[in-house]
């Protein structure tokens, strides 16, 4: 008999005790043939249960592409290029990138290669059918995992923090393919030349792209009263409270807050380990990432914002609670950025901008009047709707104060780094 994910939920439960929140969650989002990222259900757009910036309109991914090319440009203009893209849902933003680089940006599109790792096996059959085109042609790639093109961490590194909860004794997950938190499962070793194969060349230079990607990592929830536990009570979910552990109270002192009374806040370990893996992949390239997402800073928090982010949503509505319909909705987290970019700075990434999507998408798109968005407008009404549609990317009202843009360098000189236009109004 198939059992439901409450059900595969509330058996391990009874089987191993009580579990982190961060367990949960990974089990509601990523759980195999059950989760909510895993199952064939419509999660994107107006028949699903959350906005991205592409499903408002191409011009996100336009704009993007003219920051690719240009940071292209200012690696030095190589024969090749590849852009990972980190969670790329139903590929709306790639196909606007490719398709406008093609375009627009000849010379650059030519170098393009566009990786896209996506865990589900459902989302990745679409992608391939959306991006056809692109897979034909050899210049787009549609893998499930980035292991094995980052199999090892720089030893320098030193552990990384969930490394040290597991050290102590943390559950881990049952499925000895995947990383807690990370999204994508593990691929054997035997699988990496498959994976260089269908493209990835080793020193090539390299963008990494995710957006709304660290949302989605799982999350651990320490509330005034200790770290959260969810158990089972009449077979109902409940939560419970144990002591947070030293590798979460090191989390908070360096870079968040600790909650007070009626106050919770997330600790992200994986959020770190992605960081890890993200400059691992650039051990021997020069590139840049660029890391969109709604989060905040310590700094917000200390000024008594962004605590208890942690939200579930569905049908474009916020539910009440995370322990209803598991599978069925979104759970996500706002993105420590300080964490963030400490990590990075920590692994060698050079932190280029923390700004807004406001910022960002208005420095790139001021010097063209944002030409990208009205290029197909043939009539008044076009233009009045396509305005809208932009002005929701970048007004403060929309999506252009809520979004946070972190870009990240590496082994860039200092002085072509600073001329992209997404950081002009960060200077």
């Amino acid at each position: 008999m198939t059992l439901t994910l409450r059900e595969r939920i509330a058996d391990e439960i009874r089987r191993s005790g009580q579990i982190p929140f961060s367990r949960y969650m990974e089990l509601c989002l990523y759980e195999p043939e059950l989760g909510y990222y895993s199952c064939p259900r419509e999660q994107f757009g107006k028949a699903g249960d959350f906005y991205t910036s592409s499903d408002v309109h191409a011009v996100f991914g336009r704009l993007l592409a003219r920051q690719f090319e240009e940071m292209w440009r200012a690696l030095g203009s190589p024969a090749r290029i590849d852009l990972l893209e980190l969670g790329p849902g139903r590929g709306l933003f790639a196909r606007d990138v490719l398709d406008w680089s093609a375009k627009r940006f000849p010379e650059f599109s030519r170098a393009l290669r566009y990786t896209l790792a996506e865990q589900s096996s459902h989302l990745r059959g679409r992608l391939e059918q959306r991006l056809a085109e692109h897979v034909a042609a050899r210049v787009c790639t549609v893998l499930d995992s980035v292991s094995a093109l980052s199999p090892i961490v720089p030893a320098e590194a030193g552990p990384t923090l969930s490394a040290k909860v597991a050290e102590g004794g943390a559950p881990t997950s049952a499925n000895d393919n995947f990383i807690p938190g990370a999204s994508f499962p593990q691929q054997p070793r035997d699988r990496l030349s498959r994976h260089l194969l269908a493209g990835w060349e080793p020193g090539t230079d390299l963008i990494v792209f995710a957006n709304e990607f660290f949302d989605a990592l799982p999350v651990d929830v320490i509330d005034h009263r200790g770290a959260l536990r969810v158990s089972l009570q009449d077979d109902r979910f409940v939560e419970s409270f144990v002591a947070p552990s030293a590798a979460e109270l090191e989390f908070l002192d360096r870079y968040s807050v600790h909650p007070d009374e009626g106050e919770r806040v997330e600790v992200c370990p994986a959020a770190l380990d992605w960081i890890d893996r993200i400059a691992g992949l650039f051990a021997s390239r020069r590139g840049f990432a660029v890391l969109i997402d709604y989060g905040y800073t310590r700094e917000e928090q200390l000024a008594g914002r962004h605590r208890d982010t942690t939200m579930s949503y569905r049908q474009h509505i916020a539910s009440a609670s995370p322990y209803k319909a598991p599978g069925q909705q979104d759970i996500t987290a706002h993105v420590n950025f300080t964490a963030l970019r400490a990590r990075a700075e920590q692994r060698r990434l050079m932190p280029l901008a923390l700004l807004t999507q406001s910022q960002f998408l208005i420095g790139i798109g001021e010097e063209t009047a944002f030409a990208d968005a009205f290029q197909d407008c043939r009539l008044p009404q076009e233009r009045a709707k396509v305005a809208l549609q932009l002005k929701h990317l970048i007004s403060p009202g929309g999506m252009g104060e809520i979004f946070q843009v972190l870009l990240l360098s590496h082994d860039v000189a200092q002085e072509d780094a600073a001329g992209l236009a997404g950081l002009k109004l960060a200077r």
